[in-house]
């Protein structure tokens, strides 16, 4: 908010901490002790549940995801397969969300965000197919050793541009925000919904973009693994956490 603020020439929040730095704090608070409206005409069960579907899944996927060298909890060798199955799963919240609140601009933004969802899918599956054969496991970890001394993203650029622009798609994000038109659907599948069901439809959305983030870094960029292949002290000193979440940045 303080940097769309300078580019409008406003001071932006300036009352919560220190140069308003804490403005994001406060605004979830206040989202989280809203009071819950819950349409007359809606599904009450159904409506509910649909934010906590989406919120749990996108935060499924974290378990396998290795942030540096013997900092992951579950090395799966299945572990490409698991991530395509949770992602597969994350429509189903939506959809129910959509239908539950029986709402036209719900129900249709909630078919747009799952065709969307479902179509690039299947790019981002033929675009890990090329790494699982460069990589020959299915296993993360396995991946970024395999990338100690080139990273993915240099031979097969190709695939890391399409995998990168199906990963924009999947998460919403601009360009393809279609499922979020303000000027016809308002704001999706979850115009409906406020206070704690909106912050877990948010939560869920940002920490599906975090992954997707994170499963270009070690799929394309080699993880936790330093920018060059040679020694150089410096860059043992440094944890694999610290060079992955650099990488991480630049995607979010």
């Amino acid at each position: 908010r303080k940097i769309l603020a300078s580019i409008q020439r406003r001071r932006g929040p300036n009352v919560v901490g220190i140069f308003g730095l804490l403005q994001p704090l406060a605004d979830g608070l206040k989202l989280f002790v809203k009071e819950t409206i819950l349409p007359s005409n809606a599904d009450i069960i159904l409506f509910i549940l649909a934010p906590i579907l989406t919120f749990f899944l996108s935060l499924l996927g974290w378990v396998i995801i290795p942030l540096g060298f013997g900092s992951f909890y579950t090395e799966l060798n299945i572990g490409i397969l698991y991530l395509l199955a949770i992602s597969s799963l994350g429509v189903y919240g939506i959809i129910i969300a959509g239908w539950s609140s029986n709402s036209k601009y719900s129900f249709l933004g909630a078919l747009r965000s799952t065709a969307q969802m479902v179509s690039y899918e299947l790019t981002i599956g033929f675009s890990i197919l090329s790494v699982i054969i460069c990589a020959k496991s299915l296993n993360l970890v396995a991946i970024v050793v395999a990338q100690k001394t080139i990273w993915y993203c240099i031979p097969l650029f190709p695939i890391f541009i399409i995998f990168f622009i199906s990963c924009l798609a999947e998460t919403n994000r601009h360009p393809f925000d279609l499922p979020e038109a303000e000027a016809e659907l308002v704001s999706g599948y979850n115009v409906e919904y406020s206070a704690m069901g909106f912050a877990l439809f948010f939560l869920g959305e940002y920490a599906n973009m975090l992954l997707m983030s994170s499963l270009t870094t070690v799929l394309f960029l080699g993880g936790w693994l330093p920018p060059f292949p040679f020694n150089i002290k410096l860059f043992d000193i440094l944890p694999g956490s610290f060079w992955f979440s650099i990488k991480l940045v630049l995607f979010v």
